[in-house]
């Protein structure tokens, strides 16, 4: 199924039935769960969709499921529902990266509009984890010279500077660059800066 599904996390029964037929009356994909362990160990926090999940809950409360899910690279969006209206809970859910924070009863169309701003940065989020997972890819195919000649490269050094750094002549120097960029399909070092930032690499420091 390539549809997203709002996965609903609520230990109060009723509110989960609830929100699942409010959810289904809309059109949408849901799959209820009645406490955080149990999403957990369902694995569908990998698949794509958003979490409607109950802030209040016992054993891992929503925030603890938060920080466990977004331990992964790209976190499924998250939109928290609460009983109380507690601001400071509000933002910290919100800092760390949630896409809302509602107060019980939820107002349908806030809900709504909600769930269809998080299936939106799920698409994003996907996108740009497939573009990393890319990038690392065509990184794999250098050579460790190559890398590590890169990674130079990316702290803005000239040719004649890495040479003297790696002990090799310039030449080869300029041989190793060309050959990353062909590899990972660039022409420019500003493109080269753009796909190490994308994937965490870091530059070189000078061994002198």
């Amino acid at each position: 199924m390539n549809e997203p599904t709002v996965y609903i996390v609520d230990d109060d029964f009723s509110a989960l039935r609830g929100l699942t037929r409010l959810v289904r009356a809309a059109g949408l994909y849901a799959e209820s769960f009645t406490s955080a362990k149990d999403f957990l160990a369902s694995d569908k926090h990998k698949r794509p969709g958003c979490i409607v999940l109950d802030f209040r809950m016992p054993n891992m409360s929503g925030i603890e499921l938060q920080k466990e899910l977004c331990k992964e690279e790209q976190c499924m969006p998250i939109i928290f529902l609460s009983g109380h209206a507690d601001i400071p809970t509000a933002t910290q859910a919100l800092k760390a990266g949630a896409i809302d924070f509602l107060t019980k009863p939820v107002d349908k169309n806030d809900l709504m509009n909600a769930i269809h701003l998080s299936f939106e940065k799920d698409r994003e989020n996907l996108i740009q984890k497939a573009e990393s997972t890319l990038i690392r890819e065509k990184i794999k195919m250098l050579t460790p010279r190559e890398y590590e000649v890169m990674t130079y490269v990316i702290k803005g050094m000239l040719n004649k500077q890495i040479a003297g750094e790696m002990i090799i002549s310039e030449e080869t120097v300029k041989i190793h660059r060309g050959r990353v960029k062909q590899k990972l399909e660039i022409v420019s070092v500003a493109e080269l800066v753009y796909l190490c930032h994308k994937v965490g690499i870091i530059p070189a420091k000078p061994k002198k």
